[in-house]
């Protein structure tokens, strides 16, 4: 999840706002049209695809009238509907100050699967409590099993949910477990990338479907990195300056300035030049 701004980001930005509610398959030249105003050019959309689909995540298929294109695979969209819950949700209060620990063993003959399990633990939004012992916030349990479900890594993991009890404070301990300075930067980053956008659209008294397409999917990839770097930690536990807030709500406003406008220029057959 760490690719942004890529075409191979942007393709599968595209895919999770747009191509889940298509009736069939996303036709290649549809995909070059709709990527040309994020500046993608038609042989990074074709090369993008084609790792895309090494990967397992678009399966080749042919529209109505024949043409090729590109529909998503069903480990692709349990992937973009797992997302969902992080890009437009906050995570529920039932599951605030619980904390799901996720504990892994695997045998020596296996251990490249070990790096596989952290990597995805760390993509997750995993902290680092112990060796082989990561917590996350509660709320992110379900997309947690989904992911090793689907990777078949259930069998070297068990998942506890429960309460810090001590002995340091719950936000010392979150100082270790995540890094914080990191997490910071890339929330800074979100803001001086988007933070202007939204200033000028708040300017603007129309909303131009292409350009609203164009900076509504720009912020889009970027925005959907960021849960699964920063995974929801409980405000109480985090710096009182922390920028996350300030960049939720950035992404927030400029979803719902932009979202509709974008949308009929994505589902419009006048977006070909």
């Amino acid at each position: 999840m760490s690719e942004q701004r890529t075409p191979r980001s942007l393709i599968v930005t595209f895919y999770g706002a747009y191509g889940r509610t298509r009736p069939g398959p996303v036709p290649v030249a549809e995909l070059v049209r709709l990527l040309a105003p994020v500046g993608v050019d038609a042989p990074a959309v074709r090369s993008s695809v084609s790792r895309l689909k090494r990967r397992g995540l678009l399966l080749p298929a042919r529209t109505e009238s024949g043409a090729a294109g590109y529909e998503l695979s069903p480990d692709a969209r349990q992937l973009l509907d797992d997302g969902d819950r992080r890009i437009y949700a906050a995570p529920g209060p039932d599951t605030a100050g619980e904390w799901v620990l996720a504990v892994f063993s695997v045998p020596e003959p296996e251990r490249q699967k070990r790096h596989v399990l952290r990597s995805r633990l760390a993509g997750l939004g995993f902290g680092t409590a112990a060796p082989g012992v990561w917590i996350a916030p509660a709320h992110l349990y379900e997309e947690t099993r989904h992911t090793l479900e689907r990777l078949q890594l259930a069998a070297y993991v068990d998942l506890f949910r429960g309460t810090h009890l001590g002995f340091a404070a719950t936000a010392e301990s979150v100082a270790r477990w995540w890094d914080l300075s990191a997490l910071a930067k890339q929330h800074e980053a979100f803001l001086d990338r988007h933070e202007p956008v939204l200033r000028a659209w708040h300017s603007r008294p129309d909303t131009p479907p292409e350009e609203a397409y164009r900076d509504y999917l720009l912020a889009l990839d970027s925005w959907r990195h960021l849960p699964y770097a920063d995974p929801g930690l409980p405000a109480e536990l985090l710096p009182a300056d922390w920028p996350g807030a300030r960049s939720a709500a950035v992404f927030r406003e400029l979803h719902g300035r932009l979202r509709a406008a974008a949308a009929a220029f994505a589902t419009s057959p006048e977006t070909s030049p």
